[in-house]
């Protein structure tokens, strides 16, 4: 039953909170590329809000007054072994706004 259990838990994944970090961007362009990564045992748990957050502030540091995200989140495997993915970056860009 305990191995069952533990097997269970194991398939399942760990519901994992996760940050948005800064990883690029172009000041001149008035954009900001913010990501977080995960492993395959995890279920990524995030703020939309603290992206947002995140890159109004770097867009205030350039200058800008705000920002808002244009293409969605994008999800790319980085790193594969003979059973798959099991390491993924989810990024998502923003467009700062207002001069």
């Amino acid at each position: 039953m305990v191995r069952i259990l533990l097997v269970f838990f194991v398939i399942s994944g760990c519901a994992t909170p996760k940050q948005w970090s800064a990883i690029g961007g172009s000041r001149a362009d008035g954009t900001v590329r913010l990501a977080f990564e995960y492993g395959a045992f995890e279920k990524p748990q995030f703020e939309q809000g603290q992206g947002v957050q995140l890159a109004t502030e770097r867009c205030r540091a350039w200058g800008y007054t705000g920002s808002e995200a244009f293409g969605g989140a994008h999800q790319q495997c980085t790193t594969r072994n003979q059973y798959g993915c099991v390491a993924w970056r989810v990024f998502a860009d923003f467009q700062c706004t207002g001069r």
